[in-house]
């Protein structure tokens, strides 16, 4: 199989704008978070917030991807009100100083969040629980924007108790499929949906060799996939299991590398979105493999 097939041809729509996934979209993760896993507390100012938006922008993001509440492991629930309190702010001001052409997504599970996110400007809702919240799936068809509907057993709380699979890639497609159709009934449009595996939540080391290994399974389902794998714990246990020694033992920031690496498997495999905490690093990476596979085609 060639390493530089072309990208499925997919776009989406919000307010008036399209997005075109026939071609890699880069998504920075802005946490505006206390606890994060690796960036928690650095970015919850909102000029701080701003300013490393722009950073990521001039390094070649499409999409920010604003989060006011950790998934990490075990995080502690942030209450509506102090959530909306994280996020508006922010979105307003990418707003205000950024202009309206970038897009900016909102990481939260909460439709409450959302409406208001969406009303200061935002305009993807990425949700880690797939709208299973009470009132999610209809509060984005209310809305009409893009969703990116993640693959998650239980809670992060319960999740890890959850990574019990007999076929792991079989299994996150079937209920990534039960649970397009059910978003899909309570009003969300197929054209506005974007899947997600999952990476780092209810899977283990073995689940996420298959899952990178096999992702271009996941383009049965007919849908944009995006990738999220940034210094997630998967990496350090490559890291560790390489043997050598001063990679063994890596903070999450130093995982950006074999996070980079990873993206570009995926990009072979047909993932569209990549959502990354080092932009600059990936926009490197992306650059070649557009370029490769433009030369691939015409040499074709």
């Amino acid at each position: 199989m060639s390493l530089f097939h072309p990208l499925p041809i997919y776009t989406v729509s919000s307010r008036d704008k399209v997005l075109d996934l026939s071609k890699p979209q880069i998504m920075g993760i802005l946490n505006v978070t206390p606890d994060s896993f690796s960036d928690g507390g650095q970015f919850n100012a909102v000029e701080k917030a701003v300013a490393h938006c722009q950073q990521m922008l001039e390094a070649g993001a499409s999409i920010i991807d604003i989060g006011g509440e950790s998934t990490r492991p075990n995080a502690e629930a942030v209450a509506t009100s102090e959530e909306i309190q994280r996020v508006v702010p922010v979105v307003k001001a990418i707003r205000q100083q950024c202009g309206t052409a970038l897009w900016l997504s909102i990481d939260t599970s909460n439709p409450m969040v959302m409406q208001a996110a969406f009303e200061a400007g935002a305009d993807i809702w990425n949700d880690v629980r797939a709208l299973k919240r009470k009132g999610a799936a209809a509060m984005a068809g209310a809305l009409d924007i893009p969703v990116m509907l993640m693959h998650m057993r239980g809670e992060p709380t319960t999740m890890n108790n959850l990574a019990q699979y007999d076929d792991v890639v079989s299994e996150v497609s079937a209920e990534l499929a039960t649970r397009v159709t059910e978003v899909m009934s309570l009003g969300v449009k197929h054209d506005k949906i974007i899947i997600d595996p999952g990476f780092g939540f209810a899977k283990n080391y073995e689940h996420h060799c298959a899952l990178l290994t096999q992702l271009s399974r996941l383009q049965a389902l007919g849908l944009p996939v995006m990738f999220g794998i940034s210094r997630k714990r998967f990496l350090a246990e490559v890291l560790t299991k390489s043997g050598v020694i001063t990679v063994a033992e890596t903070q999450a920031l130093e995982r950006d590398p074999a996070g980079t690496a990873a993206a570009l498997f995926a990009l072979q495999q047909g993932a569209c979105i990549i959502r990354t905490h080092n932009v600059a690093m990936m926009q490197q990476a992306v650059a070649l493999w557009s370029q490769l596979s433009a030369y691939n085609q015409y040499q074709s």
